[in-house]
């Protein structure tokens, strides 16, 4: 896979996760340090002209830069179970297309110490370059999980012990009413139309975001952080 931007392509430096990397011949201070972490990382460096960055990023944002990935931390939904620092804490991505808002859950559920993301390969936004890009890089350090099927997916977190909380603006209880000290994942569907029926249909719980303002709900990303991070309180102890 294909992926470009500076901040993007220093994290999959970082991941231990480029191959290939062109860089623009221009000089550019920054364009500069990644070069060098990039030869100090081992992969191949090639000096070439904004056109053939402008043909390898397909009219992307590049910012002189683009790099071929070998491969992203892919796992299967036992994996992210049994590799879990304590009770897991996962993200299951039900239906999201938009490459942006992909990325921005992958950089929320990164950030919030998630151990991982569950995602539907079929119809939904894949890890594209754009979908990296949006992620700030976060994608290069997140353990994903791609399935056929998010209730099948949901089934099996049960029969592994862990509790599945769907995101809901009708969920009957608020979010901040559950214990997230035990194995959790977070469900969240597309904007616009939520969880698919049979997904909230094998969620144990549904919860909702209380909403004082005019507007209806909040962007899938933003939503999904405002539940992690209370995970990431009870977690810690930290009071309320």
């Amino acid at each position: 896979m294909f992926i470009y931007g500076i901040h993007p392509i220093t994290e999959a430096l970082r991941a231990d996760s480029v191959s290939e990397v062109w860089v623009s011949t221009r000089r550019d201070r920054r364009l500069e340090r990644l070069l060098d972490t990039a030869q100090r990382a081992g992969a191949t460096v090639r000096r070439v002209d904004m056109s053939e960055l402008d043909r390898l990023a397909r009219g992307g944002g590049h910012q002189g830069v683009v790099a071929r990935v070998t491969s992203l931390a892919e796992r299967s939904v036992s994996e992210l179970v049994r590799d879990a620092d304590g009770p897991p804490l996962l993200l299951v991505v039900d239906g999201v297309e938009d490459p942006q808002n992909f990325g921005a859950l992958i950089r929320t559920a990164e950030a919030a110490g998630s151990d991982g993301v569950i995602y539907q390969t079929r119809r939904a936004s894949p890890t594209s370059a754009a979908a990296m890009k949006a992620s700030a890089g976060a994608m290069a350090h997140v353990a994903l999980a791609p399935v056929v099927n998010i209730s099948r997916a949901i089934v099996e977190l049960k029969s592994l012990g862990v509790w599945s909380v769907g995101l809901e603006a009708g969920g009957h209880r608020t979010y901040h009413d559950l214990d997230f000290n035990q194995p959790t994942a977070l469900v969240v569907g597309a904007e616009g139309t939520g969880l698919r029926r049979l997904v909230r249909e094998r969620c144990d719980w549904l919860v909702s975001i209380p909403m004082q303002g005019e507007v209806s709900s909040l962007n899938v990303s933003v939503a999904a952080g405002v539940v992690l991070y209370e995970a990431l309180r009870q977690r810690s102890g930290r009071p309320a």
